[in-house]
């Protein structure tokens, strides 16, 4: 490259980098440190199995170490806040159904502004809702369990992980499609609810696959239908919502990688490349699909015009079924 050549490539990318207020070198150098991941739950399920596999491939992509560190509480809000106000460029946050789509709408109040305060990366994961009911309960399918539930109005319940929660809203959305009327008994976590559904004090729920798709291949539970688009291959007989005649149905919960608002466009853009690279990587999708997960990765833009519609919609079912958090 001649001197004239390389210099002018120079100007322009310090041009460029003074646009975003951040010096070329900076950029170039970017990530300069190890990045901090953020899961707002609880070490385990399936938030930890995509932050833990998003980032093992973006230590390899990026040349620094990516951690996952675990900040549960308030429904996520506790390190949305936290997130919200880290100006390093080095912190991130996983997205989630319940953070970036429910929150803003079920709490009163929030100590920040889900869509002004953090910036989308990238859609890294979809886990299917699965609907299921105990044995002794005489449906083989979606179909029969509608029929039951309206022979018999407010007369069987189904219980959640909490008022808010994926659970609680999987099967809001179901009654709303099927006019159905059941009793919501809302637990302090998965673990609690799933106690009593395999006890048969629950007669129904909607929880994620990776917590109980042990329990239906051991037929302790039976899975009556899935939220996913298509079949899932891990219960191949198991026909979806939608096949079930609910067409254009699908309840999934879903994670993302999120950043706050200070983080600069180009940092946004280059860990979206990466993150989407990272997320649908062979070793990534091993681990995802051993619980049902689907892989996405997809731009920025693609990811905030997914939440907008995710918001669209669970702002419609919340105000319906006037729920509030606990």
């Amino acid at each position: 490259m001649s001197e004239s050549r390389r210099l002018l490539l120079q100007s322009g990318l310090a041009g460029a980098a003074s646009l975003l207020g951040v010096p070329a070198m900076a950029q170039a150098n970017w990530p300069s440190r190890s990045i901090r991941l953020v899961v707002p739950f609880a070490p385990g399920g399936s938030s930890e199995i995509v932050a833990r596999a998003t980032a093992h491939e973006l230590t390899k992509a990026l040349g620094q170490t990516v951690y996952v560190e675990n900040k549960p509480g308030g429904g996520g809000n506790i390190a949305m806040g936290e997130v919200a106000r880290a100006d390093d460029q080095h912190t991130l946050i996983l997205g989630h159904i319940g953070t970036l789509a429910v929150n803003p709408f079920i709490y009163d109040k929030l100590p920040f502004d889900t869509n002004r305060d953090f910036k989308p990366v990238t859609l890294l994961a979809k886990v299917p809702s699965l609907y299921v009911v105990h044995p002794d309960v005489p449906a083989r399918n979606l179909k029969e369990f509608v029929a039951l539930v309206r022979s018999k109005p407010g007369q069987l319940n189904y219980g959640s992980a909490g008022n808010g929660s994926a659970g609680h809203l999987a099967m809001e959305y179901l009654k709303m499609a099927a006019n159905l009327f059941l009793v919501h008994v809302p637990y302090r976590g998965t673990g609690p609810q799933l106690t009593d559904l395999l006890a048969g004090r629950l007669e129904a729920a909607s929880v994620g696959a990776p917590a109980i798709l042990q329990f239906i291949k051991a037929g302790k539970l039976r899975c009556i239908a899935t939220g996913s688009k298509e079949r899932l291959p891990q219960l191949p007989d198991v026909p979806t919502v939608a096949e079930q005649g609910f067409p254009g149905f699908e309840m999934t919960q879903w994670y993302g990688l999120t950043a706050p608002a200070s983080m600069t466009q180009a940092h946004i853009d280059k860990l979206a490349i990466e993150a989407a690279k990272a997320i649908r990587s062979a070793s990534a999708r091993e681990r995802l699909s051993a619980d049902a997960a689907e892989a996405v990765g997809n731009t920025p833009a693609q990811f905030a015009q997914f939440v907008a519609q995710e918001q669209q919609r669970w702002k419609a079912v919340i105000a319906r079924a006037k729920i509030k958090p606990d």
